[in-house]
């Protein structure tokens, strides 16, 4: 196996700052070490912990600690930020004025729905937080963590959340999206709809059980046995129905070239699981009408290894954060979905500082991309925005994580994301769960749950 070190020296540190830095005025951009992340410098996830210049986006002082007095652990997340007023607005007759914030998919959207689409912008909030010894584990992925085979196949030497919080190149942000933390063992209910040009749509609910054993605080017998296991992932299709009683199970390791991802289907009309040969990168997202792909879930995920990963800096864009509103329970799903995007004056655009890579596909490989460029949130390593071209170079999806900071773990996850192609002129919007459930949040995660056998009981 072929393991490249990547502890980058203070050089390499400080040349990514300066690209990261470029064109602040007067501003000397600070040289991340492990030894200075939870400082006064940095955070413990290696974002910088101080305002910017302009005092736009504020220091951080831990993100949310405590939930609101009105929060309830058994219901919604409720917003705690409820008299917070909209700052201004980018529409499509001002985005001249604002297009240094803006991604070329965020352009887009707008020239596309002049009269129905708007970002309405509200004070930088930053809320992401996380228990202490996740943020430990961190500090110790940043002495230890290395990627394998050139991040193309893996990361070794790293546990529970991001192994690179001082990353020095573009896969390394990959991973950090990939392997960040998200609990250990999660569940949710969650409905999926691909809306057409005219708005009409069928809710898919689905039920999914989430086990993350890389993320366990302390090594299990089961975690030792198996270290390359990051994710294992089933779910059962319960509304509509007539496809009720569907479900699959995915057992996603870390180091895919080592061991490939693995998947089941259950069958209803047969009535058995079925091992499927492939399942990932450019295929069809499941129940997406084609608008996405798998490996656009959570807007990345998977082995990096069909695309060459450029870290090209740090930029200050407008990102959806702090979607409460969104989430609300009082929601119906008309409520959210309208004719060519989700209903503006419930998303919440935040200016936040991201990391910004992108991803050209590779000559030997086959993909329904040629380029990708995503926009990774500094304090989460969640990825936030995502552009997609086609194999002609020209720009064709766009998505948006709609992220908010769970308070009872505390985590910062995604509640919906939407994928929009600008071609189609449609959208797909995963993550519904005004009207369900929501997260789920409990410890361990016991490998019996998550086997083919498991998955033909969970479905019946």
């Amino acid at each position: 196996m072929n393991v490249i070190a990547t502890r980058p020296t203070l050089t390499a540190l400080a040349a990514c700052a300066i690209t990261a830095w470029a064109g602040v005025a007067g501003a000397e951009p600070p040289v991340a070490t492990p030894e200075l992340l939870g400082g006064d410098l940095f955070t413990p996830l290696g974002a910088e912990r101080g305002a910017n210049e302009a005092g736009t986006i504020p220091a951080w002082q831990g993100g949310i600690t405590e939930p609101p007095p009105d929060y309830n652990p058994a219901y919604h997340e409720v917003d705690p930020f409820p008299d917070d007023p909209v700052l201004y607005t980018v529409a499509a007759d001002n985005l001249a004025d604002y297009t240094e914030l803006l991604t070329e998919g965020q352009r887009a959207l707008l020239e596309a729905y002049p009269d129905s689409w708007w970002m309405n912008v509200y004070r930088t909030r930053r809320t992401a937080s996380y228990p202490d010894w996740v943020y430990a584990g961190v500090i110790d992925n940043a002495r230890s963590a290395e990627l394998v085979t050139e991040g193309k196949g893996g990361v070794r030497s790293a546990r529970i959340s991001s192994p690179f919080p001082i990353p020095s190149s573009g896969v390394e942000v990959i991973w950090n999206h990939n392997l960040r933390w998200r609990g250990t063992r999660v569940s949710r209910t969650t409905g999926r709809a691909a809306v057409t040009r005219k708005g009409r749509y069928n809710v898919v609910l689905t039920e999914i059980e989430m086990g993350f054993p890389y993320g366990v605080r302390e090594p299990t017998a089961f975690t030792r046995r198996f270290p390359n296991l990051m994710i294992a992932y089933k779910f059962r299709t319960i509304q509509p129905p007539f496809l009720a009683g569907d479900g699959g199970l995915v057992i996603e390791p870390i180091d895919q070239t080592e061991s490939p991802r693995k998947s089941w289907i259950y069958n209803r009309a047969l009535k058995r699981v079925i091992r499927t040969p492939t399942f990932g990168y450019g295929m069809p997202g499941g129940n997406s009408d084609g608008l996405r792909t798998i490996d656009e879930f959570e807007l990345f995920n998977g082995a990096p290894d069909m695309f060459e990963w450029t870290l090209l800096g740090k930029r200050e864009v407008l990102i959806p954060y702090n979607a409460y509103r969104l989430h609300s329970s009082g929601l119906d799903y008309e409520d959210v979905l309208r004719i060519g995007h989700v209903a503006p004056d419930l998303v919440r655009f935040e200016l936040h500082r991201v990391w910004v890579v992108e991803g050209r596909l590779r000559d030997e490989q086959r993909h329904v991309y040629s380029r990708r460029v995503f926009y990774v949130d500094e304090d989460s390593w969640q990825v936030s925005l995502s552009d997609s071209y086609d194999l002609e170079g020209n720009l064709w999806r766009t998505a948006m994580a709609h992220g908010l900071n769970y308070y009872s773990v505390p985590v910062h996850l995604s509640t919906l994301d939407v994928h929009h192609d600008l071609v189609e002129r449609r959208y797909f919007a995963d993550g519904l769960d005004n009207r369900r459930k929501p997260y789920v949040f409990a410890q361990g995660s016991d490998p019996r749950e998550f086997s083919p056998n498991a998955l033909s009981y969970y479905v019946r």
